[in-house]
Formats: structure tokens, sequence, C-alpha cells
């Protein structure tokens, strides 16, 4: 397993200073959602049509990939023209090599009002043929409505394609419907691609977000069962600071967090 961060941790940072980071602390990858101001990643300048190649050039010689685009995809929005979104962000993903497009069935963490799942799953069985034309993946994530994982499997198996799987955020199945770890993996563990590491505690109903290790989340129990499933895909720092502004520093958190789950790791050898 390899080292990630996403980029919505660190909102304030140019692409220079991200993937100076990423070498400095010994990060494998880097997840791309934002990067400064540009927030839509086909926009972005450093991913131009001008610049996408030096970008791609710089992240080999640095031996760094971005396995995830976390992209503005969104199945439950009528209004959106996904086919569109996605195609930019397709055209991006092979620009530079990476392998997933992270969707969103819901919009935030939290599970949603009125989401309508037959037009999600309706869109993503439409998207997935695209995507496997391209040799990109579609990856949803364990995330609102879809952190209750009986629906997400259910939502990966409608869509019945190879181009679809799953990003883990582990923190929502258990915050949102109190899966366990081995809930959770007996319902989409053979689906899951990428995976979302943080801690938490709730407290009355309110979620707070914590440094690995200060938080309450069973960080480890969920790296043992990806050890099992024979998982070898990256583990994602998703620090949310672009919505949050009051959590600590990337500078800090990116730091401890390389820390920690290199210790972590350590005793699954």
């Amino acid at each position: 397993m390899k080292l990630s961060f996403s980029t919505v941790g660190c909102p304030r940072w140019q692409w220079s200073d991200i993937v100076s980071a990423a070498t400095d602390l010994g990060y494998a990858g880097i997840e791309v959602r934002g990067v400064g101001d540009d927030l839509f990643l086909p926009d972005a300048r450093v991913f131009s049509a001008d610049s996408l190649p030096k970008t791609r050039a710089e992240l080999e010689r640095r031996g760094l990939t971005v396995p995830c685009l976390a992209s503005d995809v969104h199945l439950h929005d009528p209004a959106q023209d996904v086919k569109a979104v996605l195609g930019r962000y397709t055209a991006l993903a092979k620009g530079l090599n990476t392998r997933g497009i992270r969707v969103l069935g819901d919009y935030w963490g939290k599970p949603g009002e009125g989401i309508d799942t037959d037009l999600v799953a309706a869109r993503l069985k439409e998207l997935a043929p695209l995507a496997e034309d391209a040799g990109v993946e579609l990856w949803v994530e364990s995330n609102g409505v879809y952190a209750d994982t009986a629906k997400l499997k259910a939502l990966i198996e409608y869509a019945a394609s190879p181009a679809v799987g799953v990003v883990w955020d582990i923190n929502h199945p258990v915050r949102f419907f109190g899966e366990s770890v081995a809930q959770t993996v007996s319902n989409i563990g053979k689906y899951i691609r990428h995976t979302h590491i943080k801690d938490s505690d709730m407290a009355d109903g309110v979620l707070t977000y914590k440094m690995l290790g200060y938080g309450s989340l069973p960080v480890e129990e969920a790296l043992s069962a990806l050890a099992s499933l024979g998982y070898t895909g990256f583990l994602s720092m998703e620090w949310i600071k672009r919505w949050n502004d009051e959590l600590e520093d990337a500078g800090v958190v990116f730091s401890h967090f390389a820390f920690q789950m290199r210790r972590y790791l350590s005793r699954l050898a």
C-alpha cells in the first residue's frame, strides 16, 4: 500500500509547493482536488494544454503519480451535464496517466436529503462504457447516502462494469451509519480501488476531525482489512481544510500523517 494526500488539505498551496511537499515527505502520490483557486481541475493553469506535458514530466522525475482525480462529476445533480464534465476529466486523466476519477452520488460526507438514487444509478451505468472506452475508471465515494455501503454495493453492481469501483472513505460509514469495518468490507471490499484515510470523533451528534491517531476511528482495523484483501492501492490523506479553515495546517498534518501511517503499516508487516 502506498501513501498519497489530497490537495483538499492544502487549498492555499501552489502546485510547486504541493509536489515539493510530496517529495520531501516521501509520499508516492498526489490525489488532486483543486490547485490553489482552481477547483475545476480541467481549467487549472498547471493542467492547461501548454503546461500539462511539463507537469507530467515533473511528476515522473520525482517518482510521483496522480492516482485519483477527485472530480466535479455529480451524479445526483439533475442540472449537470455529466457526460460533458466527465469528458473534460477523462482527457485530463489520460494526460496525467491517472487511473481513477472520483465521482459523487451525494455532495457532502453527511447524507443529504432528496437524493434521487434511481437517477444516480442510471447515470453511472450510462457513463461506465465511456470510461471503459477511454481506459479510465469511475470510483464512487462512500459518502452521503452511499456511506450506507449496502446501497453503495447495489449501485456498483447495477453499473456492472469493470470500469466502476469504490473510493472507501473510512470515516463516513462508521460515523453516519454505525457500520463496523467488517460490515463495510463485506459489502464493498472487492470493489475498493482507492482509500481516504482520516480520523475523527463524534460527540452529541457533532463530528470533529482529528489528526491521525488522535480520534477514535478504527484506522488500524481498516488497514488490516485492506491487507487481508490484498489491496495494493493508495491510502490517501483527506484533510478537508478547504471547507474547514479551523483545521490544522497541511504543513503539520501531512508530515504527521506520513509518520503515523508508516508506524501503522509496519505493524502489518
